[in-house]
């Protein structure tokens, strides 16, 4: 799926701004009713998320469906083109209707959808785009939740003997099986895109490198007639490569290569023309591979200096909003860092476009989090998600497959594979089988690995990489960090025989932002820097971690609970990007480590 564009042959409306919205009262679900709209409407901004912008606690814990709400006209210079109406996200499901005729259905909060709307739309008069959006989770979506569970980080416990009989009064809750709010609407931009009736559909690139030549390989897909014509353009607007037809390879003389931060990631144009479209895509010639215990790009051992993040911020919640993501940026620079996960979804392509400009290297995850834990079932069994999973990964890899920044395919984060190891390892190696068989690229693929029994765990190993989260001396032996680096090292032990890299996703100690001690104990900033000098002394002994990613960028939001004091404060930085002291940590650890070549 083709990001929309702007350009002679192509024109996009932008239907951001504010729309007319209202919560259901738990009896109309998906159907429209005008009538309840036209009384309980009020506004809101999309794209953001609906809980936070309005101060009523009914927004904050929705639980079930709401609707948006607003007209539209187009203009008649654009009658003779084709219409298309794309959301980049509405989470979890979405029903989409255009003049009261249902034109779309989505299943999965994180990714982009489409649909044509050339015979749909009215000329000469507004047109009305009503969305139905249920933000349930429960065990066939993705992130899982459990309507009638226990929360992740927190109990349902409701005091009385029988939870049977705590449903009849109760009221509704949607219970992640996450660690992080479940912010819900329009989250990301909304907007129709224009092309010819004979039009480029998707452009697939695949690069790699011969000596010092860049061989790019690729691949038009098109609707309706006409001749393809593929140009190369670098930095300078230079041509550089030309070719025919819808598939083909070109050869760039002396190429420069995409180099994640500090060094320079450098980008070419392919654009490809069409009958009377035509599309520009970016790219970076680069390669990827995984070679015993190393991970290479551009065939030099990489070192992942990074973050796990969210897309959150107050107000907004996890709406798209760029100026965040220029700060993040910006901040992921001024540490020293070169890297971060989308953790625990896919992340708004703008981001992904910063990244690819910036020289900043992506793990690419899914929304698949919470996928078995806290339930006392075999979820590979049980929980209906194999297929929402592979379509997930399918349309991840379809909208993110050019960016030269994403290196390796994150499937899942913190699945149990610890208590049904036989099915978890069916179920992983399936999929990952599943995932590489999807990218033209071929990168390499994982999952993110809980705190477990990591001997009884049978698919962690499996993967191209291992990324494991691990707490010593947070969760457990909590404070005490010599035992932590003693546990620490059994397992390092452990995994250094299997002879495959490992990144540290997750790792940290959460920390009160302006909480002084003089001797560090839990929650202090020094405590902070204190744990993450200690552990990060035990990576560096160690030649097959490949990368250190602390827990978290920022702090962010969660459900409310016993555990979590106004979201989770495991931030290097605050929710508002100002600087704890391990930010000032790492930022000075990091400048010492180069991109290439820090293990021997």
């Amino acid at each position: 799926m083709l990001y929309p564009r702007v350009n002679e042959k192509r024109s996009v409306i932008d239907l951001n701004g504010v729309w007319s919205f209202c919560l259901d009262d738990g009896t109309h679900g998906a159907n429209i009713d005008n009538s309840f709209i036209n009384e309980n409407k009020e506004n809101i901004a999309v794209p953001a998320s609906y809980n936070d912008q309005k101060d009523e606690l009914k927004y904050r814990e929705h639980c079930g469906w709401a609707y948006y709400e607003r007209t539209f006209s187009v203009p008649d210079v654009f009658r003779n083109e084709r219409l298309v109406l794309r959301f980049d996200a509405v989470t979890h499901y979405a029903k989409v209707y255009l003049n009261s005729v249902l034109i779309a259905e989505h299943k999965g909060g994180f990714l982009p959808f489409e649909a044509e709307i050339t015979e749909v739309v009215k000329w000469n008069q507004d047109n009305l785009l009503q969305v139905a959006v249920d933000n349930r989770v429960n065990h066939s979506t993705l992130p899982v939740g459990n309507e009638d569970g226990t929360a992740f980080f927190g109990s349902d416990n409701a005091g009385v003997p029988s939870v049977e009989a705590a449903k009849k009064w109760r009221k509704k809750r949607n219970l992640p099986n996450f660690d992080f709010f479940n912010y819900a609407g329009i989250n990301r931009n909304v907007r129709i895109y224009t092309t010819k009736k004979d039009y480029i559909n998707d452009i697939t690139i695949v690069p790699s490198i011969s000596g010092s030549d860049g061989i790019v390989r690729y691949e038009i897909e098109t609707c309706g007639k006409g001749e393809v014509f593929v140009q190369i353009t670098d930095r300078e607007k230079k041509t550089v490569g030309e070719a025919m037809g819808c598939k083909g390879e070109i050869r760039i003389k002396n190429a420069r290569l995409w180099n994640p931060y500090p060094e320079d990631p450098y980008l070419y144009t392919m654009t490809v023309t069409f009958a009377e479209d035509r599309y520009s895509q970016r790219f970076g010639i680069r390669s990827v591979e995984v070679k015993g215990s190393r991970f290479l790009i551009n065939g030099k051992d990489f070192y992942f200096k990074g973050f796990g993040k969210h897309e959150d911020g107050a107000v907004f919640g996890r709406g798209f909003n760029l100026p965040y993501d220029v700060k993040d940026m910006s901040l992921i620079k001024w540490m020293n860092a070169n890297s971060f996960r989308t953790s625990h979804y896919p992340y708004a392509e703008e981001m992904y476009d910063l990244a690819d400009e910036e020289g900043i290297v992506i793990i690419d995850e899914t929304p698949a989090v919470g996928i078995g834990a806290g339930t006392a079932c075999d979820p590979y069994k049980t929980f209906n998600i194999r297929e929402h999973h592979e379509s997930v990964i399918r349309d991840l890899i379809s909208r993110d497959k050019n960016h030269p920044s994403v290196v390796m395919w994150s499937m899942a984060n913190e699945p149990d594979t610890e208590h049904w190891p036989t099915s978890a390892k069916e179920y992983w190696t399936s999929l990952y089988e599943f995932t590489h068989s999807l990218d033209p690229q071929d990168r390499p693929v994982t999952f993110v690995c809980c705190q477990n029994n990591y001997e009884a765990d049978l698919s962690t190993r499996e993967m191209d990489v291992i990324c494991i989260n691990r707490y010593y001396g947070w969760y457990n032996l909590s404070g005490d960090m010599d035992a932590a680096c003693y546990a620490l090292n059994l397992e390092l032990d452990f995994w250094q025989g299997i002879n495959k890299p490992l990144i540290m996703t997750e790792y940290g100690a959460d920390t009160l932002n302006g909480y002084h001690l003089t001797a560090p104990e839990m929650f202090s900033e020094e405590f902070q820097v204190m744990y993450y000098d200690r552990i990060n002394s035990e990576f560096d002994k160690r030649s097959f971690i490949v990368g250190e990613h602390p827990w978290n960028f920022a702090d962010f939001n969660t459900i409310q609970g016993v555990y979590r004091a106004d979201g989770n404060r495991k931030g290097l930085l605050t929710r508002d990007r100002r600087p704890k002291m391990g930010a000032h940590y790492f930022k000075n650890r990091w400048k010492e480590i180069p991109s290439f070549g820090y293990k021997k």
